[in-house]
């Protein structure tokens, strides 16, 4: 892999909606409105029923007429910027084209000494992108290229801790100390408060983890003895069940190449692939992928997994032509970024580097090829209730909690679940002549909008 320049200012440390109660009867704030390209909002008018007609009775369902596009990019999907990357153009801060911005990010830059913590870099971090109507998508990391460790200084001064120096991608690069107890009962600790604080927030899509270079899974240049410059499997075990019990609401995900036995713990801890945990695919579109990286996502069964955990990545720096041409329409290597996304059920990928080679227009197109997307292919109304059917249209389901909503009404059951191709009807406790219709979701920031098609 090519090496990438360290993003963030290295705001230290790879995630939906929260989870809000079903039918809690009102549309949180940034919820469809009726502002904005492609909302997803529709009216109709009702065939000879009044405001109000039916109450104390349960009248037959009218089928209503319903008009609506989704024109841009949806919430939590689509193409990712760098969080420092291409301000002041159009495709960051123009609506519609992208919905998610990315930073890797060190511990160092958050835990400042022993048991003293300041977020505030990281909150400004999350407060830039949600001003622009995204949300972020982080990755945690401990080994760059040519950088310091992302372990904090406090761990570094202990006389019982030493870091390895060497060579990677040719640069002089400092290797964490996985022998520490100390730093493994930080992480876990770090990863406790984190998890306090941004579990439930909704500036946050996703969290990516890892180790090795990038925190992708591997050291393939450099010094690489598991359990020294790399983590045991033993705590890799134990780290990865912690994040399953700290959070909650957050997605987090894992490299493909974590499938690799060399590196990671699923060989010998079976059972460690029950947790929900989502993946990332660092070299999407690589010449080679149908086989070293198709073999990975095989590792982790992403047919089953897809349907509860967000799939990602970026696209492959492994040469110039492909960041050139991986979005080409044509595609590259027999085929497109449609068909491979599609295979492998992706929700969001990150291409800072594609305004060098595409249009805003094709960026924007490709981003809304991947991850969910919603038709409502029927809408049914009484004086009190309604039957909405909702079809996915996507390629992936949506990561977080998202209500059907009549007139601010949200239904009980939840959209997220609703696998690609599937339909559904979801009723819901409103109804009348000319209902509003719109997609309710927790894990929105002020401004975002779920949209969906309709043509009834």
């Amino acid at each position: 892999m090519v090496m990438r320049v360290l993003g963030l200012m290295a705001v230290v440390l790879v995630i939906g909606c929260p989870v809000g109660p079903a039918g809690d009867g009102a549309p949180s704030e940034g919820e469809g409105e009726g502002e904005g390209e492609g909302e997803g909002e529709g009216e109709g008018e009702g065939e000879g029923e009044g405001e109000g007609e039916g109450e104390g009775e349960d009248l037959p369902l009218v089928d209503r007429p319903l008009q609506s596009t989704v024109t841009s990019v949806q919430p939590l999907t689509g193409m990712v910027l760098w969080e420092e990357s291409h301000d002041g153009d159009a495709l960051k801060d123009e609506p519609g084209f992208i919905q998610l911005e990315y930073a890797y990010v060190t511990p160092a830059s958050i835990v400042i000494a022993e048991d003293v913590y300041d977020w505030s870099a990281f909150d400004d971090f999350l407060d830039r992108i949600a001003s622009r109507r995204h949300q972020a998508i982080v990755r945690f990391y401990d080994t760059y290229p040519g950088e310091p460790t992302g372990v904090p200084d406090w761990i570094k001064a202990r006389a019982d801790y030493t870091e390895t120096v060497g060579q990677s991608e040719g640069l002089t690069t400092s290797f964490p100390d996985w022998r520490s107890a100390v730093l493994q009962q930080f992480v876990l600790e770090f990863f406790t408060a984190f998890a306090e604080r941004y579990d439930d927030d909704p500036r946050l899509a996703y969290l990516q983890v890892g180790f090795g270079l990038w925190g992708e899974y591997h050291i393939y240049d450099g010094p690489n003895v598991i359990g020294q410059q790399f983590p045991s499997k033993a705590f890799q075990a134990s780290f990865m069940g912690h994040l399953d019990a700290e959070l909650d609401a957050l997605h987090w995900s894992i490299s493909i190449d974590a499938g690799d036995d060399y590196y990671g713990p699923f060989q010998g801890t079976p059972q460690l692939l029950q947790l929900p945990f989502g993946l990332f695919d660092d070299s999407f579109m690589i010449e080679e992928h149908a086989g070293y990286n198709a073999s990975m996502w095989d590792e982790f069964a992403h047919d089953t997994r897809m349907q509860t955990s967000p799939a990602g990545g970026e696209l492959s720096y492994a040469s110039d032509f492909d960041q050139a041409h991986a979005l080409d329409v044509a595609g590259m290597y027999g085929r497109t970024f449609e068909t491979l996304a599609r295979q492998y059920a992706l929700t969001y990928m990150i291409g800072n580097d594609q305004p060098e080679f595409q249009t805003d227009a094709r960026i924007k197109a490709a981003g809304m090829a991947i991850g969910y997307r919603f038709r409502i292919t029927a809408l049914r109304t009484s004086g009190q209730r309604a039957e909405v059917e909702v079809e996915n249209t996507g390629i992936a389901s949506i990561a977080y909690d998202a209500f059907v909503a009549v007139d601010g009404v949200r239904a009980a059951t939840s959209l997220r679940g609703l696998q690609p191709g599937q339909r559904r009807t979801f009723p819901v406790a409103a109804g009348g002549a000319q209902p509003t219709v719109t997609i309710a979701c927790d894990r929105l920031v002020p401004g975002q909008v779920i949209g969906f098609d309709a043509d009834l």
